[in-house]
C-alpha cells in the first residue's frame, strides 16, 4: 500500500536514539548512600528530641535539625537521579 508524503517524511525525522538520554546503570553505592543518608537524617532529628536537646552535637542547640533535616534531603534529592 502507498506511504503518504507526511508519514514518511516524519519518519524521517524521528531520531533513532536520544543523544541526551543516559542509560547508563547506577554505581553499586548509589542506593545504599541514598537511603542510608534519608535515614541518618531522620536519626539524627530522633536522637536531638529524644535526648532532649543534649546531642547528637552538644552546644549547638538547633542546628542539629538543620544538619538532620540537609542530611535527609540530600538523599532525597539523589532519588531524582534514580533508574
Amino acid at each position: 500500500m502507498p506511504e503518504s508524503k507526511t508519514r514518511r517524511n516524519r519518519r524521517k525525522q524521528q531520531p533513532e536514539a536520544s543523544a541526551h538520554a543516559d542509560h547508563r546503570p547506577l554505581p553499586v553505592w548509589y542506593k545504599p548512600i541514598m537511603f542510608g543518608l534519608m535515614l541518618l537524617g531522620l536519626l539524627w532529628i530522633m536522637v536531638y528530641y529524644i535526648t532532649q536537646t543534649a546531642f547528637p552535637i552538644p552546644g549547638i542547640d538547633a542546628w542539629n535539625i538543620v544538619i538532620g533535616f540537609g542530611l535527609a534531603m540530600v538523599g532525597f534529592f539523589m532519588t531524582t537521579g534514580w533508574r
